[in-house]
């Protein structure tokens, strides 16, 4: 999620006026999916914190995680349509936001117009998928797969909906050019169809560079470039019918252990709102904020306590970056400074457990989630010791800093009592799975009622009944976005095993100089790119397995290379130009770009010196398994 689903959007359109009936199908539409969607996310937080307390009880239920998983793929669908209506799908929007604003309106209909096309092409083969499914019979409850698959079409529609809305918005000439477009490259491959059957592995750089790539330096969703990349070169090449990509899709989002991710994201936004991560903050401020480059390492410190618990690394730094920069900057620290420090530090703890990124990786390759969980955390302490060196010699090079007194030790202790509730929710999350007594999972039901409880009885006035129904449309929008995204990419991950690439692949990396150590110097690199243009999840899901089978042959532990392969992702994720989590920071710490563009490189490369200790030296990651 990585984490930038919920970068806000900052490709803006130039509309007609909308009419009065425009903005009232938009709203009455958006209602029609956000409410179900929350809904769905409360049954899913109930279902399974009953199935636990039952089970805890000797009475176990044994359809519940059923009725979780069929409940689950209509969240992810229903989300994926909330996160197209706020515009909050994964997308690169670097190269647009170059341009003036006109192209960038006219770019912003070619990612609308696209994702309509997406959907308009599968649209019956969802339709065919739910008919397939229909001989499906569920063991517990005994229900026809329908009533599961059935979520695929309904989103399809839902979404082709909100599309056809926002599309009624932009100029008619950005419609018509559009649409001219998409028809001359769908009409140049059909013509091309013949030399690219032909052309064998050849073709797939027209496919998965060429097209795939410039829809996704256009600022088309990645999601949806890499399902439509993928449809098209079945359609090109192949005789496989479209369903295969609507039940690889179905697949890739429905593995239970993905069913984390939407409970993290919901715990993420309960410790925001009940204040757990303002207390965790003034206590550290309390205990450290009087020394030299105090200030940073209580970021430092904020950011290990409270990073991957919200599912999104902006939600890690929304939590953080507001409470400490005024403090910061009154201390005398510069912008570019801040933002260099709160970038590098959102890199450092990707591997913090709960990462929905370990979530993820450990759905798509079968690496143990409880064996990352342990792994992950003893890489990101030495990145964060590494990035306070760093910290501690800027500090001296900021000539206006500004020395504070000690905070008394009555104050320390009082913000110690403060914040000790709070404080235990991320060891509680950890210790559990790490221990065994519950799963990712299971965990996660167990901190949002840990939080509540905290939030109603002990930090009272966080919470509000006014800010359930949009926290929870949040919680599907950002799950959406990045489910979807799973799914996406495990239907191209399936054509390009089934092309025959990923043999290839095994052969050339097998092929490189240096034996394990050149593979897993070219999987860093590799990784920091990807990391760069893709995102996080997109690049480990598509990817992952395809590199961790050679990474098995070069007899690399499987938990080592998971914990690389994600550092180096989220290296490249939160360096500029590209990395859109350095936008997403400068956003929330209300920094321009430029602040940080030279300022930055001394912490990203003591991080990559960092990775490359912890790439060469296996007992970092894999020491107390």
């Amino acid at each position: 999620m990585s984490a930038a689903a919920d970068l806000p959007n900052r490709v803006q359109t130039a509309p007609a006026p909308a009419s009065d009936w425009l903005a009232l199908a938009e709203r009455g539409l958006r209602a029609a999916v956000e409410v179900p969607a929350a809904l769905v996310v409360v049954a899913e937080v109930v279902i399974l914190f009953v199935g636990i307390v039952a089970r805890a009880l000797g009475h176990p239920i044994i359809w519940s995680d059923e009725l979780a998983s069929i409940l689950f793929l209509w969240l992810a669908m229903l989300g994926s349509v909330v996160a197209i209506q706020r515009g909050e799908h994964m997308r690169l929007t670097f190269v647009v936001g170059q341009f003036s604003p006109r192209v960038q309106a006219w770019c912003e209909t070619l990612a609308v117009g696209t994702t309509f096309i997406f959907l308009v092409l599968l649209l019956h083969a969802a339709y065919d998928y739910t008919v397939d499914q229909s001989f499906v019979e569920t063991p517990a409850l005994g229900w026809s797969g329908t009533v599961r698959a059935l979520a695929v079409p309904v989103g399809f529609v839902a979404a082709l909906l909100s599309c056809s809305l926002r599309l009624a918005r932009h100029r008619i000439a950005d419609l018509v050019g559009v649409a001219l477009v998409l028809a001359v490259i769908a009409g140049l491959l059909a013509l091309g169809a013949p030399v690219l059957t032909t052309m064998g592995d050849w073709a797939l750089l027209v496919f998965f560079v060429g097209l795939l790539g410039l829809g996704i330096l256009a600022g088309v969703p990645i999601a949806f470039a890499f399902a439509l990349a993928t449809s098209a070169y079945l359609l090109t090449v192949t005789s496989t019918p479209l369903t295969i990509v609507v039940g690889r899709m179905d697949e890739g989002m429905s593995s239970l252990i993905l069913l984390a991710v939407p409970l993290f994201v919901l715990l993420g936004q309960l410790v925001d709102a009940t204040g757990m991560a303002r207390v965790m903050v003034a206590f550290l401020a309390a205990l450290l904020g009087h020394v030299k480059a105090g200030m940073s390492y209580v970021l430092l410190g904020a950011m290990l306590l409270v990073s991957g618990i919200s599912g999104s690394k902006t939600a890690d730094m929304a939590a953080v970056a507001p409470v400490l920069f005024p403090e910061m900057r009154r201390r005398g620290m510069k912008d570019g400074e801040l933002l260099s420090l709160l970038a590098a530090s959102g890199a450092m703890s990707e591997t913090i457990p709960p990462s929905i990124v370990l979530i993820a990786i450990a759905s798509v390759t079968g690496v143990s989630i409880a064996a990352l969980f342990t792994a992950g955390i003893l890489p990101a302490l030495v990145l964060a010791l590494v990035l306070a060196v760093v910290a501690r010699y800027r500090a001296g090079q900021e000539e206006d800093a500004t020395p504070v007194a000690r905070a008394p030790v009555s104050v320390v202790w009082r913000t110690l009592l403060i914040a000790l509730p709070a404080l235990l929710l991320p060891f509680l999350i950890r210790s559990a799975v790490v221990e065994g007594v519950a799963t990712a999972t299971e965990v996660s039901t167990i901190g949002i009622a840990y939080s509540l409880l905290l939030g109603l009885l002990i930090y009272r006035g966080g919470l509000s009944w006014a800010a359930v129904r949009p926290m929870l449309a949040r919680t599907a929008s950002l799950s959406g976005a990045i489910l979807f995204i799973v799914g996406a990419a495990s239907a191209m991950a399936w054509a390009l095993t089934q092309s025959g690439f990923s043999h290839d692949l095994a052969r050339a990396m097998g092929a490189v100089p240096g034996g394990k150590y050149g593979f897993l110097l070219i999987s860093v690199i590799a990784f920091i790119v990807l990391g760069s243009l893709l995102e996080g999840i997109p690049a480990i899901v598509l990817f992952g397995p395809l590199l961790f089978p050679i990474a098995h042959q070069f007899g690399i532990h499987e938990v080592h290379y998971a914990i690389v392969v994600i550092l180096a992702m989220g290296l490249g994720l939160f360096a500029p130009p590209f990395g859109l989590c350095y936008y997403a920071a400068c956003i929330i710490g209300d920094v321009p770009p430029e602040a940080g563009m030279r300022r930055i490189w001394i912490y990203l490369g003591s991080l990559f010196i960092g990775l490359l200790v912890l790439t060469f030296v296996p007992w970092f990651s894999i020491g107390f398994l």
